[in-house]
């Protein structure tokens, strides 16, 4: 095996199960996920060259990632994916269970568009900064706060109304 081969190999296996989480994060299903993520890797492979030569890889990858899930999100209609959540299996019982949900916050997010579910996922669930989130989804961070500040809005109105009694 060659060495290009043997860091693409490294480089996938060390990013595999961010890219998997961020996938399902962005789309709701854990197959489209993974068919999202194998179209990513061919892309990092047949373009290893450029990420190796990247500032940073990582975000690199990531925007491919992005990409492809706006390519899906195009290609359907621009229809979100509905989450099938079992909820008796979707919540660990953890110290985010008492504020919210994960079911209800992951229903809620997948309601959004696709560039404020990107914004919110970079942003708050992968923890990337205003300026890296800007980079990887190739806009301004005026673009990322605005995007981020109308997603927070509807999610938090969402999530209100789904604590609301009615």
């Amino acid at each position: 095996m060659s060495r290009p081969e043997e860091e693409y190999r490294e480089f996938v296996g060390s990013r595999a199960a961010s890219l998997h989480r961020t996938a399902y994060l962005l789309c709701g299903d854990w197959h489209l996920a993974d068919d999202l993520v194998q179209e990513t890797f061919v892309l990092t492979f047949r373009h290893w060259r450029r990420v190796q030569r990247a500032d940073n890889q990582n975000a690199y990858v990531k925007r491919i990632l992005i990409n492809e899930f706006k390519r899906h999100w195009q290609r359907y209609g621009g229809l979100p994916v509905r989450a099938d959540i079992d909820r008796t299996d979707a919540a660990v019982p953890d110290v985010s269970d008492e504020v919210v949900n994960r079911a209800d916050l992951l229903s809620a997010l997948l309601t959004l568009p696709a560039r404020q579910r990107a914004t919110v996922v970079l942003r708050y669930l992968e923890g990337m900064s205003e300026r890296e989130t800007a980079a990887v989804m190739r806009c301004s961070e005026g673009t990322v706060k605005s995007q981020t500040a109308r997603a927070l809005n509807t999610l938090g109105g969402r999530l209100e109304h789904k604590e609301s009694p009615l």
